[in-house]
């Protein structure tokens, strides 16, 4: 069952989707070349600190490290590990350990401080999927770019980033301490104690502060420019899990609709229909390219598959009315009884291999198994349409405070003069679009003209966090340095990918809600 779901989507497994942006997330210690330890390591010292609120200081220890080139492990369902790191300076690393109350829990804070080229500036990385941190090799990256970087692991530690261990006591209780320290104190604590961090190392404060993050990361994000507006210059948050308590539960929608209507579409059978809507709305935009410009806009009718045959591994499928209804539910996102919608669907152009497969998402299911049901053996086959309502009002009658983080009041950002940015991939096959762009919209309602200060990007075809039939946005990190730091409001993020063919494929994005028009090989926003 588990193969299934690490089938790849644009030739990487899930759990590089899960973690594109930062791409591997597993707490190992890097490798470092023989050559690189010649390297100078002076410099680096045991940082005087004071605890954040409410946490007590463990431990804290600085270690000089050589830099050179640092290898990681595969990430868990991949294949190969990510490429090496070259070129990594010599750099400070600083290991901080925390806990809270009498809860006994470990929050791993760790800061890298290159030893030469500091560009002033301190970035924090998010995490991915039950990952409180990224501690892959976005850290050396980010060295070598010049930044004081650093993660947390929200004492969150799981042994993959697909499930929830960390959640229950050993009484089987929820583990609030934990819980507080993944949906919001980790990411707060980690811009208190990295920026003192950066202070005490280079005598002087960084003159701004980042925060960079994709999927969990993203909705650390917003929870940081909702609660905590003041640890951050600018924001880049992007496909971003916000409204956890619905979208963790959201995500089991396709499976329990599958179960529920007793119809288990075989995945030739599930791209039958992805591929039918992109080939409808592609050309809504323009160009037929293979990329669907404004996939929210696509109103493709899966009815309009039936009796289509499809070949299944030397098998030939007829679609049936049965099948497209599955579908249609899929694509409309979980509803009540009485037809009150909970969230949101996927859009026609997203893969559904990853939630619409024989075993359920594990993001989801170990969401319920753990969270809702407090019983990690819950058979989540079972749940029924009312089981279903029942437990999603749950997750947000327990959750919503703790992790929501789609309070649409961003007053205290606004007034901090500090910047959001969000890209969301048209074709994000784990995080729903709609999700996003109701939040954004949440947000122009209550402030009216809101480019000022929040920006979202809808990336035509791209995937969760990363390229898909479409490009991802080649640096927008970069973008929201030059807005916060030079004003430079961006209007359009540039975009690249290389397809199957080898071919590089380049195109502009548009500032949401503004959709992309291609004629004679140049795109337009309106």
């Amino acid at each position: 069952m588990m193969k299934r779901l690490l089938l790849v989507a644009a030739g990487l497994p899930l759990a590089a989707a899960l973690t594109a942006v930062h791409p591997a997330a597993a707490q190992t210690s890097p490798a470092v070349s023989d050559s690189a330890m010649s390297r100078s390591t002076d410099g680096c010292e045991r940082p005087s600190l004071m605890p954040p609120a409410d946490a007590r200081i463990v431990s804290v220890s600085a270690t000089a490290k050589p830099g050179g080139t640092l290898t990681y492990p595969a990430q868990p369902g991949a294949s190969e590990p990510p490429p090496p790191v070259t070129d990594v300076p010599a750099y400070c690393q600083v290991d901080v350990t925390l806990t809270h109350g009498s809860a006994g829990d470990r929050e791993l804070i760790q800061v890298w401080l290159p030893a030469t080229g500091w560009n002033g500036r301190f970035q924090a990385l998010g995490g991915s999927g039950y990952l409180g941190g990224d501690f892959g090799p976005s850290l050396p990256n980010a060295v070598k770019a010049g930044y004081a970087v650093g993660t947390t692991d929200a004492g969150a530690t799981p042994t993959t980033g697909f499930t929830a261990d960390w959640a229950l006591t050993e009484d089987g209780q929820v583990n609030t301490t934990v819980l507080k320290n993944f949906a919001e104190r980790g990411p707060h604590e980690l811009a208190v104690l990295g920026k003192a961090i950066t202070k005490d190392h280079y005598g002087r404060a960084a003159h701004h502060a980042y925060w960079n993050g994709c999927s969990t990361g993203g909705r650390q994000g917003y929870m940081e420019a909702q609660r905590h507006p003041g640890d951050f210059d600018g924001i880049l948050a992007d496909a971003p899990a916000i409204s956890w308590d619905r979208f963790a539960i959201g995500d089991l929608w396709p499976y329990v609709v599958m179960n529920a209507e007793d119809d288990h579409l075989a995945p030739c059978e599930l791209n039958a229909f992805t591929t039918a809507a992109r080939a409808a709305c592609d050309g809504d935009d323009g160009a037929v390219d293979g990329i669907v410009g404004n996939p929210i806009a696509c109103d493709f009718d899966p009815a309009s598959l039936i009796g289509e045959k499809v070949l299944c591994d030397g098998e030939e499928l007829t679609i049936s009315a049965r099948d497209a209804a599955v579908i249609e539910k899929i694509w409309d996102g979980p509803r009540t009884s009485d037809g009150k919608r909970l969230w949101f669907g996927l859009t026609p152009t997203a893969d559904l291999g990853y939630l619409a497969g024989p075993a359920p998402f594990p993001v989801a299911s170990s969401w319920v198994q753990n969270l809702l049901e407090k019983d990690p053996s819950f058979d989540v086959s079972t749940i029924t349409y009312a089981d279903y309502e029942r437990l999603f009002a749950q997750s947000v009658d327990e959750y919503h405070q703790v992790i929501g983080s789609d309070d649409p009041d961003l007053s205290g950002l606004r007034r901090a003069g500090a910047k959001l940015l969000t890209w969301h991939g048209g074709d994000d096959q784990l995080v729903p679009l709609r999700g996003t762009l109701s939040y954004r919209e949440k947000v122009a309602h209550r402030f009216g003209d809101i480019d000022d200060f929040y920006r979202v990007f809808v990336a035509p075809g791209a995937s969760h966090c990363q390229a898909g039939t479409g490009p991802a946005p080649t640096d927008p990190l970069g973008a929201l340095v030059r807005w916060v730091e030079k004003d430079d409001a961006p209007e359009t993020l540039a975009a690249t990918s290389v397809a199957a063919d080898g071919t590089r494929v380049e195109r502009d994005i548009c500032l949401y809600p503004r959709t992309a028009h291609l004629s004679g090989g140049t795109v337009s926003c309106r």
